[in-house]
């Protein structure tokens, strides 16, 4: 438009000469319309930069989000694995000598003893696994989300105190251990908040597969919270946010005070 603004004008001038005043407001307005399309150009760039310095941050977030909770992750499983194989056969010889000792014990007062002892051990070699088993969820691994759920549930025997409604619908499927791994520590943080903090009395949990993304529900009927001010109650729900940020997913809340909440939490996946 600009080029053929410009072969007007040297017509123009041709033919008439005399007319110098029009000929400058004419190059005047053929500059200016040069400097709005590239006004026009340089900005509509600027701000696709911006678009991609603003989507590469966020990718960068998520990245360093990720890097950190796997370290966190693969901290906790050499812990659990030191746990488990370090103090677990110590004990378990410890439990042999006991009753290498109970059996070779005539008084009775004396068996007592040793009988307490070995129910104790017994105690720590059970209390040793269930902390392994936290730290390291091997059910997990092994037998994806859904019968870990079950299994911390059951393990909590929290449906002997609480009413507990549970809706788990993925079919089946396993997804990648990292997506896996993050909910059950989700689920697991939003159970002990609700015991631990709300005083709730009921617990609604569901978890479905749709169509490209993972759908977590969770309720309770506690004490609640305004979700404005959450952030200074605690890690908790800041640990809750930051995995979800790691998955790219997103998270609604939905409280008030007296009234319980409401978590609905969504994943893609592939």
């Amino acid at each position: 438009m600009a080029l053929r603004r410009f072969v007007d004008l040297l017509e123009l001038y041709a033919s008439n000469p005399d007319k110098e005043a029009m000929l400058i407001s004419h190059w005047m307005a053929v500059a200016i319309s040069l400097l709005m399309f590239f006004g026009a150009f340089y900005i509509r760039r600027i701000f696709q930069l911006q678009n991609e310095i603003d989507r590469e941050r966020k990718n960068n977030e998520a990245r360093v989000l990720t890097a950190v909770i796997k370290t966190e992750e693969k901290e906790r499983q050499r812990f659990a694995k030191e746990l488990h194989d370090g103090l677990g056969p110590v004990l378990s010889s410890i439990k042999m000598c006991n009753s290498a000792l109970f059996a070779s014990v005539k008084n009775q007062e004396h068996q007592k003893i040793v009988g307490k002892t070995d129910q104790a051990i017994d105690q720590a070699i059970l209390t040793i696994k269930e902390i392994s088993n936290k730290l390291s969820p091997h059910i997990l691994e092994r037998y994806g989300l859904e019968k870990a759920i079950k299994t911390f549930f059951q393990e909590l025997h929290i449906t002997d105190r609480y009413q507990v409604q549970m809706n788990i619908q993925l079919h089946k499927k396993r997804f990648d251990y990292n997506v896996e791994l993050i909910l059950y520590r989700i689920i697991g943080e939003l159970i002990n908040n609700s015991i631990k903090h709300a005083s709730a009395s009921a617990i609604d949990l569901s978890l479905v597969l749709h169509p490209q993304k993972l759908q977590l529900m969770y309720g309770d009927n506690g004490i609640g919270f305004a979700p404005a001010i959450s952030s200074s109650q605690g890690m908790g729900l800041s640990n809750i946010r930051s995995r979800i940020k790691s998955l790219d997913g997103n998270i609604e809340i939905t409280s008030k005070k007296n009234q319980g909440v409401f978590f609905k939490i969504e994943i893609p996946i592939s």
